[in-house]
């Protein structure tokens, strides 16, 4: 059971709209949930689903309606210079590309102490030590060495590890992940979840996961949401998700995932088709032109997010795997 007292995160109806050509778009649409602390949340779906400009709506960084509450503070009434605060303090961010989320003309060391001096308000010589010890628990051989470091010279997994390092500086209570493991290769992205896994179980911090693969998230993940067209489609504990998925976007991703027993010519999966332009969506279910279960209800209306009969599985879908 949830609670106030349990509940770091607590996001309802969240909606972000945004200007184009086209006209206005909602990369994300009324969507709601709930993350415990200590506890992670994954967000799958594919590219252009909404699940990184839902991740920058939390942060503040671009302009959204409805409600966010973090920490028990409401964060709609706070302030620029408070939601500054916020960022990097209680909520660190790892993006997806070390490469560029990195400066290439700092040091590695001057990017971990950065964030420390403007939040903790420590000395260069504290700074220093500290970002030993975070390079240090993020598993960096010779960190010492890797102090003086810029981006370029390290490799993909270890500016990643870089990455996580400077999210850690302050302690954050929230830590959002967002495909923190898409350019990495297999043996690295394992490594890299474990590393996740057990800086979370030391520190109690919850965690947001984007990722667009639930074969990445099955094994760390305790609730998991699959968003479609700007929308949470399909929301349950991951056990539950896994043993029973209703949506049948849900089942597609899952189906698409590569199997070790397949025959190495077998062709993986797909989903037919493209995701919905935001200015053109379809009327009723947005996923009903690539479904293979869609019928003329689902053409016509648009199906609520219902709960199923143990409440905590929640699905949009007018005819359910």
């Amino acid at each position: 059971m949830t609670g106030p007292d349990q509940d770091l995160l607590v996001v309802g109806g969240l909606t972000v709209q945004l200007q184009t050509e086209q006209g206005p778009i909602r990369p994300v649409d009324s969507v709601s949930f709930t993350l415990e602390k200590g506890k992670t949340l994954a967000i799958v779906g594919e590219s252009g689903s909404g699940k990184s400009m839902l991740c920058r709506a939390i942060l503040g960084l671009v302009p959204a309606r409805g409600n966010i509450r973090f920490d028990g503070r409401d964060t709609g009434k706070l302030t620029g210079r408070e939601m500054n605060r916020i960022r990097g303090r209680d909520i660190g961010v790892v993006l997806q590309d070390p490469l560029s989320s990195l400066n290439p003309v700092m040091t590695i060391s001057d990017q971990i102490i950065e964030p420390m001096r403007i939040h903790l308000g420590i000395t260069r010589r504290e700074g220093v030590e500290r970002a030993l010890y975070l390079l240090c628990s993020v598993g960096i051989p010779r960190p010492e060495e890797r102090l003086g470091c810029y981006p370029h010279q390290l490799s993909g997994g270890m500016r990643q590890r870089v990455a996580i390092a400077i999210a850690l500086a302050c302690e954050p209570k929230l830590l959002i992940a967002d495909e923190p493991t898409t350019a990495l290769d297999v043996t690295v992205q394992a490594e890299i979840l474990t590393l996740l896994a057990r800086l979370q179980m030391e520190r109690k911090m919850a965690i947001i996961l984007v990722s667009h693969d639930l074969g990445v998230v099955a094994g760390c993940a305790n609730n998991i949401a699959v968003m479609y067209a700007g929308r949470i489609v399909e929301q349950a504990p991951a056990a539950e998700l896994f043993r029973r998925m209703r949506m049948p976007y849900t089942r597609a991703l899952f189906d698409a995932i590569p199997r070790i027993e397949d025959p190495p010519q077998r062709r993986l999966p797909n989903i037919p088709d493209l995701p919905p332009n935001f200015a053109a969506l379809p009327p009723g279910c947005r996923f009903a032109p690539r479904c293979p279960r869609a019928g003329e209800r689902c053409r016509t209306e648009e199906p609520a997010l219902v709960c199923d009969e143990d409440r905590n599985h929640r699905y949009a879908c007018w005819f359910p795997v």
